[in-house]
């Protein structure tokens, strides 16, 4: 009888077991959606750059795919996002391989991009590849508008330490588990 590589691997089984069976209402769904929607379109707006890239991808759909979650997104004339309408036909499909939330999770955390399937529109997934290595989300600067730079750098560089050392620990572990999917990490060498 084979054994579980981590004594958190139910985790996985019962999210397995209980996405299948729970589904959230549509209305709850699409309102999620539509935030995210909201929360990416705030970002892209602070890089121009990523702005032009989506304006010459205007109309073009793009859906997201991991497990039972799905979403469509459509460049918009503005250069920006729009939750594309029921039954477009997508022209990118990105589906995430990673079935694991669990390894998903760990893999984030240590920086790591997921393993992705790409299928459809080339020069679309390129520009997609390019936001995503390029636009971040600058917290500090959204949270010095609230309460001011200066806490707002104090709790940018705390924030910082703490992501480092969680990637410490995650890539430490993920080293002594020879089940794990890195071979090494870029960020051991800081």
């Amino acid at each position: 009888m084979a054994t579980p590589s981590s004594p958190f691997a139910f985790l996985g089984d019962l999210f397995n077991k209980l996405g299948a069976r729970l589904q959230p209402p549509p209305w709850a769904v699409h309102e999620v959606q539509h935030r995210t929607v909201l929360f990416l379109n705030h970002v892209l707006q602070q890089e121009p750059e990523a702005q032009q890239r989506l304006l010459r991808q205007q109309g073009k759909v793009v859906q997201f795919q991991w497990r039972f979650v799905t979403m469509a997104l459509v460049a918009t004339p503005a250069g920006l996002l729009d939750l594309a309408p029921d039954g477009a036909m997508p022209d990118l499909t990105l589906t995430v391989t990673e079935e694991s939330p669990l390894g998903l999770v760990r893999a984030t955390v240590r920086g790591d991009k997921p393993a992705v399937q790409i299928v459809g529109d080339v020069q679309l997934a390129a520009e997609v590849n390019w936001l995503v290595d390029h636009v971040r989300w600058d917290v500090e600067d959204d949270l010095a508008r609230v309460i001011g730079d200066v806490p707002a750098h104090a709790a940018g560089n705390g924030a910082r330490r703490a992501v480092d050392a969680l990637r410490k620990f995650v890539g430490g572990r993920a080293a002594a588990d020879p089940q794990g999917p890195g071979s090494g990490s870029a960020g051991d060498a800081a």
